[in-house]
């Protein structure tokens, strides 16, 4: 899938002029957290979001310079963020250069700059516009509508054995597969055998309640030491 099959094109922007009230204003009668800042020439110059207005003076977070880096050749840090701390207008406080994509790009490479860039919206730009933006909400509204909905008809139990088997042997992760047998009765998975690794353990249930057709699981897996065999309880907080 791609970025400009689920961006949103009706984008908010402000301009490096605006006052940051205002660009604060808009934020929260949207429901948004950042905003594009696109210049007169139409052409993106940078993005303001909620992190960029966190050290502030009216709040009294701003930065407050350590009297020892004033011996130090750190006074262009001590400026920016006074700059920070008491701009009026959007491009003051902007990041820059801007993270985006273009319409081409896949969801893959977008999910990327985001968790690298640790950012939550991704504008979508063409030849230096805006012409859409994709958000972390945007990928859930498709995930949830990609999500698999309950089973329209019910499925024989020893076919429902029969695709959780065949899917789990196609883990390249389940090494011990082999080992593991599901019991069905009425829809319902009961998971028996023995694993290594408590984390194998979680992902099999999670194989067993993605296969179509499964109404339940019930896990009776045992998790046993690798060594030794040796049975072991579940960490605490693990999912049984």
């Amino acid at each position: 899938m791609r970025a400009g099959e689920v961006m949103r094109k009706d984008v908010i922007t402000v301009t490096p002029h605006t006052a940051i009230r205002d660009a604060v204003r808009l934020m929260l009668d949207h429901h948004i957290s950042g905003l594009p800042v696109v210049a007169e020439s139409g052409a993106v110059a940078g993005m303001v979001t909620e992190g960029d207005l966190l050290r502030r003076v009216e709040l009294g977070t701003e930065k407050r310079p350590a009297a020892w880096r004033a011996w130090l050749a750190a006074s262009g840090r001590d400026a920016r963020d006074f700059v920070l701390a008491h701009a009026r207008q959007v491009g003051e406080v902007m990041t820059t250069p801007v993270v985006w994509v273009a319409p081409e790009a896949q969801l893959t490479e977008v999910v990327a700059l985001m968790e690298s860039h640790r950012i939550k919206r991704v504008p979508v730009l063409e030849d230096g516009h805006v012409v859409g933006i994709v958000t972390r909400a945007d990928l859930l509204r498709v995930l949830e509508s990609l999500l698999p909905r309950a089973a329209a008809a019910p499925v024989a139990d020893a076919e429902l054995r029969r695709r959780v088997l065949t899917s789990l042997a196609a883990q390249p992760w389940a090494r011990g597969a082999t080992a593991i047998d599901a019991r069905v009765k009425a829809g319902i998975v009961e998971l028996v055998g023995v694993v290594t690794d408590p984390r194998e353990r979680e992902a099999i249930r999670v194989v067993a309640e993605n296969t179509p057709g499964v109404q339940g699981v019930i896990d009776h897996l045992l998790w046993v030491e690798g060594m030794s065999g040796i049975p072991l309880d579940p960490p605490a907080g693990f999912s049984r």
